[in-house]
């Protein structure tokens, strides 16, 4: 029995690492155009709508406006923040700061506030419809971008320029980008490049950016797609109850025959912190079991293949004897070594790889409380709001969490959802 498992765990580890899709790779990053590069470029500039849904980011929105704002972009481009119904005067910090502005960065600038939001709508997809709508009854979309970025997102003045740059060269419909996440304090080195390893590890980047490939997926805080395509898949209407808008809108590209892009960033980073270890959990239960369709299989699932991944090799050096020790070994020494490339985009040292299965049991614990969580019938405030959606059975109310951002770690108290009564 120790060798029959200490060999699933041993052929688990070669399929990933060799048959799927190299997820543990250190790229595809987009970097700043050198000089030459853009001086050679002769065709006009595609223009782009940058639309920045935001609640309650006083303490963000003005830096962040201000980054996209003096873009180095060569074509025509205009930034709209959407006030979502902030208590904090988000909308009247950038309608101050547009006050110091030159007359030509007033006119690329506004500011609007959304209407009373429709039932089955997510607070940041109802921002970004209202934007979208905003900006058509007023400019010619045809042919042009809109970039959907969050309001706690930091960019490079480069960072629109090389945005555009792969989507025309590449003829994308659909450029995307996990930002680089704040990772200084001892919380944030130990979990925060995990989440991006395991991210890449559920969708693979290479599989992603293959047109022949079914897998889809994409990062909500950096989003650039052709306003074509956007039309197609039926705007953002299309994604109002998706439980994770950012994969449902690449899902949706590929569907209807677009090419999509998702890698990392080099040139935008996210400011939002995470102070407590709580911060992360908090981050992990508003999306595990979301992730896995509320599938108590899947969870099962997850458990098994987590164990098989991180805890049986582990154990087995220790424990096991012969064959199954050296199996155990070569997992061990694969499953940590995968985690190399992770660890250098991130400038931390390398014996981080020695904490990794330790990680990872934080991780499934976290995934196994977003399960628990549901079932209690506990939801969550996202921006002082809370998610529910009425499922079926017994009188009892199915949670549905719509997140806008995967990878956004607020100080979030868990709230009981009152269930409506049948």
């Amino acid at each position: 029995m120790m060798v029959f498992i200490a060999a699933c765990s041993f052929i688990l580890w070669i399929v990933l690492f060799f048959f799927h899709g190299r997820f543990w790779r250190r790229g595809p990053i987009l970097y700043s155009l050198p000089k030459t590069t853009l001086e050679s470029i002769q065709e006009k500039w595609p223009d782009v709508y940058v639309i920045i849904p935001a609640r309650d980011e006083a303490d963000t929105i003005e830096k962040v406006t201000n980054s996209l704002l003096h873009q180095d972009y060569m074509g025509q481009y205009r930034v709209l923040v959407v006030d979502d119904g902030s208590s904090d005067n988000t909308g009247g910090i950038v309608r101050n700061y547009r006050q110091t502005l030159s007359l030509e960065d007033q006119e690329r600038l506004d500011v609007i506030e959304t209407s009373t939001r429709p039932a089955g709508w997510s607070g940041k997809l109802w921002g970004l419809s209202t934007g979208v709508d905003y900006i058509k009854q007023r400019y010619s979309t045809e042919n042009a971008f809109f970039f959907f970025t969050d309001a706690d997102i930091d960019h490079e003045p480069s960072h629109l320029t090389a945005l555009v740059y792969k989507a025309q060269k590449d003829q994308l419909d659909q450029v995307s980008e996990m930002v680089q996440l704040r990772c200084e304090n001892i919380y944030e080195k130990a979990c925060i490049p995990a989440f991006v390893y395991f991210f890449c590890m559920l969708y693979p980047f290479a599989c992603v950016n293959k047109k022949s490939s079914k897998v889809a997926a994409g990062a909500g805080g950096t989003v650039l797609i052709r306003s074509n395509m956007l039309n197609k898949i039926g705007g953002v209407a299309s994604l109002k109850s998706a439980l994770i808008d950012d994969v449902t809108l690449a899902t949706l590209v590929k569907k209807h025959g677009g090419n999509i892009y998702l890698g990392h960033s080099s040139l935008a980073s996210s400011l939002r912190p995470y102070d407590e270890l709580s911060d992360i959990w908090n981050m992990i239960t508003r999306t595990a079991y979301v992730q896995l369709r509320y599938s108590v299989p899947f969870l099962l699932l997850t458990v098994v293949l987590m164990s098989l991944m991180w805890f049986v090799p582990l154990i087995q050096i220790f424990t096991a004897q012969g064959f199954a020790h050296k199996l155990a070994i070569v997992a061990y020494a694969i499953s940590i070594c995968s985690f190399i490339p992770t660890l250098s985009r991130f400038r931390l040292s390398f014996l981080w790889i020695f904490a990794l299965p330790f990680i990872a049991l934080f991780y499934l614990l976290a995934t196994i409380g977003s399960a628990v969580n549901y079932y209690r019938g506990k939801g969550m405030m996202w921006k002082g709001r809370a998610y529910t959606a009425p499922a079926i059975g017994d009188g009892k109310k199915e949670l549905h969490l719509h997140l806008p951002d995967m990878v956004s770690s607020d100080n979030i108290q868990q709230a009981n959802i009152q269930r409506d009564s049948e």
